[in-house]
């Protein structure tokens, strides 16, 4: 009954239970200490530590229950008095003292302590290179592995490999990792190596393979994958996770359809990489065929369509999740919420920022979509009161949302001030940032602004322009009529120049009538998209505006050689009720 109570912390039962007790033995005393010793926090470790001193006889479980408990507790000085007090120690109470200082990253200590144990067993060993790993003293931990490992200890020293090949490969340092794996001995006859323990185990193959799959080698992970004698589930599923990861998914396709039976994780990742590479139809049927769908499936599928913009897909799939009942979470509405903000739907935005409040609490990812679907659908003002909310859970994805959205609906000064009071709050920008200022310099005509913000892009921020920065430029240097500047930054920019960048040369000459850097523009136009009507059109009515109609004609007859046909204007009138 006791040790009922003790397994499910009811430590007051077990108390009443055990004071009335007619006689205890020590296993009884032990069991009531190891009990309040496993409770969390100081007053439970000190009722223990009152038991222990009421005992009336201790045995080593007595004393290395205390000490770890205490070095659970980072209180290593009680533990070390405590240590020192035992009138007979053993590999347990010494295993305790190391593992507690390297609990609470003493490790000089602890080697020092492992070094002078009388013996060791071969949890000792296991236990000190865990404990150097978390420590991030990787090589220290290999060294003395290598130095003081014995074959002997069988399973233990083989899961020790196996702790230093892990950590090896999580930091990327393959070669280690493969140096180590190879020191464990291959059992290549089947079984014939007797009762021998020391050779690699199926975690030994699972890590090395993760460790290739890690740094995206899954040649060499799939070299060793072939060599096992058996797979286990983490074995298959580590694989084709690797070959996902790389985009390789007819590799990944063969060993899914190889595997004797996969389970939920593998369906999902064949569902994510098909979704991942754009390959969404074949994303859908594994879907419609995956016999136990959760939550991550639906998710998967959903996300796939979104990124590749198949909103109809996604809001139909949504639709049908919540046909079937089943419960989205915040990465389903995360994800919903995209759809909405690129279909510019605003309807479909509230609806799920409503599910979304009674779902769970929108956290500061959520928030900066919320305030990204608000600012493109144009609701400013609702964008505004969720930026105000965050107040200081706000990172540079929420300042660049809002600035954004101030930006792109013609509220310039707002974007500009936002971005004022951002870099007072110390808050980094990023080139996305510097595109809606530039564009809100644009907007508005701050010439000297815009110019301004690029240098301190560069200069102050150290961040390289984009294609973008410089079409922002260009247009705001065009608007002001300055075209021979405007010009002059194309010619210089570092990469080639983009329809953005020639349009915006192209608008300014239309608005101040220059007719000769307008044919250049809309030449290079004509050159990047030589299907649309746009420049010829807009160059044709230039020249007829200037009455340079022989040039017009040249302009029509071109762009009828060429097949471009003029793309039909619509308008709307509203009929009288």
């Amino acid at each position: 009954m006791i040790t009922g109570y003790v397994k499910r912390g009811e430590m007051t039962k077990a108390r009443e239970l055990f004071d009335g007790m007619p006689e205890r033995d020590v296993t009884s005393w032990n069991l009531m200490v190891s009990g309040y010793i496993a409770c969390r926090g100081s007053g439970f470790i000190e009722e223990g530590r009152k038991l222990f001193e009421q005992m009336p006889e201790r045995d080593c479980i007595s004393w290395n229950t205390m000490i770890s408990g205490y070095a659970k507790s980072g209180r290593m000085d009680e533990a070390l008095w405590l240590f020192n007090c035992m009138p007979e120690r053993n590999v347990i109470s010494w295993n305790a003292m190391v593992t507690g200082f390297l609990r609470n990253g003493d490790v000089e200590r602890a080697v020092e302590f492992f070094k002078e144990m009388p013996e060791r067993d071969s949890a000792s060993l296991s236990g000190l290179v865990a404990g150097l790993i978390h420590n991030d003293k990787l090589d220290e931990a290999a060294r003395i592995f290598l130095e003081l490992g014995s074959p002997d200890g069988g399973e233990d020293i083989v899961n020790a490999y196996n702790t230093l090949i892990a950590g090896y490969g999580q930091r990327g340092r393959i070669d280690d990792a493969r140096y180590l794996f190879d020191l464990i001995p291959f059992d290549n006859e089947g079984g014939k190596c007797g009762a021998r323990t020391f050779v690699r185990n199926v975690v030994s193959w699972n890590t090395m393979i993760m460790s290739y799959v890690k740094v995206g080698n899954t040649v060499a992970a799939r070299e060793l994958f072939d060599q096992m004698k058996e797979h286990d589930m983490f074995s298959w599923n580590t694989m084709i996770s690797g070959y996902v990861h790389v985009s390789k998914m007819e590799e990944a396709s063969k060993l899914f359809q190889d595997m004797p039976n996969p389970d939920t994780f593998t369906w999902n990742t064949m569902i994510s990489g098909y979704a991942e590479t754009g390959n969404l139809e074949l994303a859908r049927d594994l879907f419609e065929k995956m016999p136990q769908k959760n939550l991550v499936s639906w998710n998967s599928v959903i996300a796939g369509y979104e990124k590749n913009e198949d909103y109809k897909g996604a809001v139909g799939l949504f639709i049908q999740m919540l046909t079937n009942g089943e419960k989205p979470d915040r990465h389903t509405l995360s994800s919903i919420l995209a759809v909405a903000t690129g279909l510019v739907d605003l309807s479909l935005g509230l609806q799920i920022h409503q599910l979304l409040t009674k779902i769970a609490k929108p956290d500061v990812p959520l928030n900066n979509s919320l305030i990204t679907m608000y600012s493109r659908c144009g609701a400013i003002v609702e964008a505004q009161t969720i930026f105000d909310k965050v107040k200081l859970r706000k990172n540079v994805i929420t300042w660049n949302a809002m600035i954004g959205g101030y930006a792109s609906h013609g509220f310039a000064a707002e974007a500009l001030e936002l971005f004022k009071l951002m870099k007072r709050f110390e808050v980094r920008p990023t080139y996305i940032t510097f595109i809606s200022v530039l564009s809100a310099c644009a907007h508005v005509g701050l010439v000297e602004d815009g110019r301004r913000h690029f240098l301190s892009m560069v200069t102050e921020y150290g961040i390289a322009p984009t294609v973008e920065h410089f079409a922002s430029l260009v247009d705001i240097v065009g608007r002001h009529g300055q075209l021979s500047e405007a010009f002059d930054i194309i010619k210089d920019m570092p990469m080639k120049p983009d329809k953005a960048v020639w349009g915006a040369l192209l608008g300014a000459c239309r608005v101040h009538n220059n007719v000769e850097l307008a044919r250049v523009a809309a030449e290079a136009l004509m050159q990047l998209d030589p299907e649309s009507s746009a420049p010829y059109i807009l160059l044709y009515n230039m020249y007829a505006d200037a009455g340079c109609w022989d040039d017009a004609n040249k302009v029509r007859m071109i762009m009828e050689s060429n097949a471009i046909k003029k793309h039909k204007g619509y308008s709307r009138v509203e009929s009288p009720q």
